[in-house]
């Protein structure tokens, strides 16, 4: 390897690029010559890394292993085992090296009869109109006393993002609910067997009162998993808008009136004055009407025009106008179909 060096130098190479090239840095050949002796590369083939010294041997593995494993101690974990041991005048090792053994082959799980959460993420939906796909919710409504909150239910179409049905309430309960849910579906035409709801895992959702009113209407109950609020992306959506709009009171609300005054003004807003970026930028009322598909027909005619006015101006094909077909509620999973649905209940 010298030799190589020693010509790449003789005909003009730098050492330190030459010893790159080897992969082999310069200061490591000037250590060499400087014992006295120029001699291969043996990094590919020293071994690496020290064993340390306090490494426990597989027979003190194989021991901890069967001991954590006896029926006294194997519904355990390592840090109840190290006490109980150590209360037996026993030490086999510490609490921290249990649980390296037990990573190590595959037993750092729950022991015992205790098990991993079982929850599975939501069976998506697809919504390809609107009145197909719901998805609702509750929030809190701080008021002047400390403690005490009103509650704003709000029901949104997935498809079209409009706010169809809401109520604020003094409580809690899966009887508001089923009210609010009920208005919105007659104030919809909704047909039975026609839509699916989503909602949180909470008792309101999940009450009796609820389910049977959804039963009764023929509707699909769709619920996220325990504690994953991104399972209800849409209804999480819609309530940080409306908690972080510049008219939003800086104060709590003085009364249960109050609150619904200000709510239904931002229903108003939000449903046919804000422009969506999800949907194009129409509203949520022009999607839900249909008139989403004309509107954006016209903004493309638009651009088309001012390109062909001015063909420098444009680098590329001009802004997509094209309305989306459908969206997706926790997509990751194969598509539930109402087929699926049908089968079910057979």
């Amino acid at each position: 390897m010298s030799t190589f060096i020693e010509q790449a130098c003789a005909a003009g190479a730098r050492r330190e690029q030459a010893c790159q090239l080897l992969g082999l840095s310069a200061r490591t050949l000037q250590r060499w010559r400087a014992a006295g002796a120029i001699r291969a590369d043996a990094r590919p083939t020293a071994a690496h890394g020290r064993v340390p010294a306090n490494r426990l041997s597989e027979a003190e593995r194989e021991a901890i292993l069967k001991v954590v494993n006896q029926p006294a101690f194997a519904h355990l974990p390592p840090s109840q085992i190290v006490p109980a041991l150590a209360d037996q005048g026993r030490y086999l090792a510490s609490e921290s090296t249990l649980y390296r053994v037990l990573r190590d082959n595959d037993q750092l799980k729950p022991r015992g009869k205790s098990r991993p959460p079982s929850h599975q993420r939501p069976q998506p939906f697809e919504a390809t109109a609107a009145n197909q796909l719901w998805s609702w919710d509750i929030t809190y409504l701080a008021t002047r006393i400390k403690g005490r909150f009103f509650y704003l239910y709000l029901i949104l179409d997935v498809f079209s993002r409009k706010v169809v049905g809401w109520e604020v309430f003094e409580r809690e309960c899966a009887e508001h609910a089923a009210t609010v849910f009920h208005k919105a579906h007659l104030r919809e035409g909704v047909q039975a067997d026609d839509l699916v709801l989503h909602s949180d895992n909470g008792a309101p959702m999940k009450g009796a009162t609820m389910l049977a009113t959804l039963q009764r209407l023929g509707v699909v109950p769709s619920f996220s998993r325990p504690a994953v609020s991104n399972d209800n992306p849409f209804s999480e959506a819609l309530f940080k808008t409306l908690k972080y709009r510049p008219e939003f009171p800086s104060q709590p609300f003085e009364s249960l009136e109050t609150a619904r005054t200000w709510v239904h003004a931002f229903v108003h807003w939000y449903n046919e004055e804000h422009r969506h970026s999800a949907l194009k930028f129409v509203t949520p009322g022009q999607r839900h009407r249909g008139e989403d598909a004309e509107i954006l027909r016209q903004r493309e005619d638009l651009y088309a025009v001012a390109r062909a006015q001015h063909p420098a101006r444009w680098s590329g094909p001009t802004r997509d106008w094209t309305p989306t077909s459908s969206v997706l509620l926790n997509p990751g999973r194969p598509l539930k179909t109402k087929d699926d649905n049908t089968q079910k209940a057979a």
